[in-house]
């Protein structure tokens, strides 16, 4: 009995932290790994007149690769990705370098200022944006009837991505900004001492010191906001009826599965959009983020 004694302890203390694990792991199944699975099966599946839910393989998946609004769509949100990823992240960095470098009259207002805008929920902030872009009852209609002036309408199919990507960019600039600023903020103060004595002035501190101190932290936002960037939504959706001529049904890959789903009820096609997208996003952050802890 002695013998057996710590042998039952051991199995104890080890089903003990399965005891306080479980319950996440629990809901981590419900809510995010039974959802993919289910994904892929209706993937693999089309409702057909004849048959019904009938098993077609990779049909699916060989029928999204030829399909030329699938491809338009992620094209878009490449670009998207490409153009608007950097500004707002370049932005962000310009606005915590500033505030953090103590030379900034009222930082601690221009902190909370600039964070407002991701307080204010997606869809009221595109909402406002939308009437603000309005060119027929909106601030640019207001602009062209009092100067007598034709501005170009931002609801237009060439402008429509690049008016998105502004109310993108104003609402997260201050997430990542605090991101940064955060970052910075843990920064020994030896370090700025030790350059001081050295005669470094700011660039060359920000150069050689706060820039790669927030490596870290840039490849964070950097993943965070190629994640955001594919999973792009809320603001397509509520735009569209204001701009149904530029904002198509599949302006963006998300948008396009919820159009195949919820208008044209093609439930296991829009499974295959959803799991190919995924699948991308997850490639594209991984190589982002092997690349940053390579140059960390």
């Amino acid at each position: 009995m002695a013998v057996l004694q710590p042998a039952v302890a051991r199995r104890r203390r080890s089903w003990r932290g399965w005891q306080f694990v479980g319950p996440f792991m629990l809901i981590f199944a419900l809510v995010f790994l039974a959802p993919i699975v289910y994904s892929i099966y209706l993937s693999l599946y089309r409702n057909q007149l004849i048959g019904g839910n009938s098993f077609v393989g990779l049909d699916n998946y060989t029928r999204l690769f030829q399909d030329s609004q699938f491809w338009e769509s992620f094209g878009r949100v490449a670009i998207f990705l490409v153009v608007q990823v950097p500004i707002m992240l370049i932005l962000a960095l310009v606005v915590a370098l500033a505030i953090d470098s103590g030379r900034l009259y009222g930082k601690a207002f221009f902190r909370v200022s600039i964070f407002l805008p991701y307080a204010v929920p997606a869809v009221v902030a595109t909402l406002m944006w939308g009437f603000i872009y309005g060119d027929q009852f909106g601030l640019v209609g207001n602009i062209n009837d009092a100067f007598n002036i034709s501005l170009p309408n931002p609801l237009s199919p060439h402008l429509a991505l690049a008016s998105i990507g502004n109310i993108v960019t104003w609402e997260f600039i201050g997430y990542n900004m605090l991101i940064f600023y955060s970052a910075l903020r843990v920064i020994p103060g030896s370090l700025y001492e030790s350059a001081a004595l050295d005669g470094a002035g700011q660039f060359r501190i920000i150069r050689s010191i706060k820039l790669p101190a927030i490596r870290g932290a840039l490849s964070i936002a950097t993943i965070f906001s190629i994640i955001g960037s594919f999973q792009l939504f809320t603001e397509p959706v509520i735009l569209q009826p204001l701009a149904p001529n530029a904002i198509t049904t599949y302006f963006t890959p998300n948008l396009y599965a919820y159009q195949l789903s919820f208008s044209g009820q093609q439930y296991n096609y829009a499974a295959t959009v959803a799991i190919i997208m995924g699948i991308i996003t997850m490639v594209i952050a991984y190589v982002v983020q092997l690349r940053g802890n390579r140059e960390s």
